[in-house]
């Protein structure tokens, strides 16, 4: 079966709740991401990265350091399930589906409704590149070209 193709769509998330749950490493990597463009990010697991630790101290995430419960998702516009339970992440997949939430389950691309770009950001400037889940090794040598060229052009511009 050939693989489906996402249409790439810019969302304004600054007034939309995230709920991330998991705490490992993706975890914190896709807050990271999420934090440049939303504040209202709720991350939710028994045990995180020290990272993550560090940005509910400093009040950038919500940062519920339980088990997460369906509640958690009352308000959400967006999940993303990062955990390394594949039970968990199914019932959150499904709960989500229940719900009309859009819903990223980080290690399946088939239980996504989007999947997380390779984001490259300056000044104005906003790239989103994905390989539609298949390689995200080429994902990620696509947005370095793109980040060169446009470091490239801006210091041409300064010339």
């Amino acid at each position: 079966m050939r693989n489906k193709h996402f249409f790439p769509m810019f969302v304004d998330l600054s007034d939309k709740n995230v709920v991330v749950v998991g705490g490992g490493n993706i975890a914190t990597r896709r807050v990271k991401t999420l934090l440049q463009f939303t504040r209202n990010v709720t991350a939710i697991a028994p045990k995180c990265t020290v990272e993550l630790q560090e940005l509910g101290k400093a009040g950038y995430v919500n940062l519920i350091t339980r088990p997460v419960k369906r509640s958690d998702f009352d308000m959400a516009y967006m999940v993303i399930a990062a955990t390394n339970d594949w039970k968990l992440n199914d019932e959150i997949y499904r709960v989500c589906k229940e719900e009309g939430i859009y819903v990223n389950v980080a290690d399946d691309k088939s239980k996504c409704d989007f999947y997380f770009p390779g984001i490259y950001m300056k000044d104005e400037v906003v790239v989103g590149i994905t390989a539609s889940g298949l390689n995200h090794k080429k994902a990620r040598r696509v947005r370095v070209a793109i980040q060169e060229a446009m470091e490239e052009t801006s210091e041409n511009e300064e010339d």
